[in-house]
């Protein structure tokens, strides 16, 4: 499959950059595509993602520098970025982990998960179904277009029930919506 969901996440998320940020950090980068796309923006970017064939397979670009790392075990100085970015990542670690993710934000600085999440209730069915014909339609369309990144995949195993009240504890004005091809869109400011 070359149509990748995330991807066609990337503007809505490039929006949620402050402006004068410079600094920022991309969890789960995969190959760096959305670092890239940061790195574009004129921002430093740290891009980390636990999986060596990713790391290995991202081309380098100015302004990214890419590690081999787990986010749960990295050093992450307080109020060190204007952006973090987790697209498709978060549900590999403890949710728990986006505290240390919130700390690591400068003041004013965005917290974005672009998060998936299994489907449980007749809502998310129902949203599963609206996505499949869309789904088939953007596959077609990207048919032999791009390739598939190395890096793994693993099932969302937290509801966004789930997800939206472990939010509200450790993000608390965070603000979440659920968007189409099965995943969210977490948004947090830190004050």
């Amino acid at each position: 499959m070359t149509f990748d969901h995330n991807d066609h996440y990337h503007p809505r998320l490039l929006r949620l950059v402050p402006e004068g940020a410079r600094s920022a950090l991309d969890v789960g980068c995969g190959t760096g595509r959305f670092a890239r796309r940061l790195a574009g923006l004129g921002l430093q970017v740290d891009a980390v993602d636990p999986a060596a064939e990713a790391i290995e397979a991202a081309p380098p670009a100015p302004g990214v520098r890419y590690h081999h790392a787990d986010i749960t075990g990295m050093d992450l100085p307080e109020g060190r970025y204007d952006y973090i970015s987790c697209l498709a990542s978060i549900h590999h670690v403890p949710f728990g982990t986006v505290a240390r993710l919130r700390d690591a934000l400068a003041p004013g600085g965005v917290l974005a998960i672009l998060g998936c999440y299994p489907e449980v209730s007749r809502t998310d069915y129902a949203w599963s179904l609206a996505a499949v014909p869309v789904n088939a339609v953007a596959r077609l369309a990207m048919a032999g277009r791009g390739t598939p990144s190395p890096a793994p995949v693993k099932r969302p195993e937290m509801s966004l029930a789930e997800i939206r009240r472990e939010a509200a504890a450790l993000l608390p004005g965070a603000t979440i919506r659920r968007l189409l091809f099965w995943r969210y869109l977490l948004a947090y400011r830190r004050r």
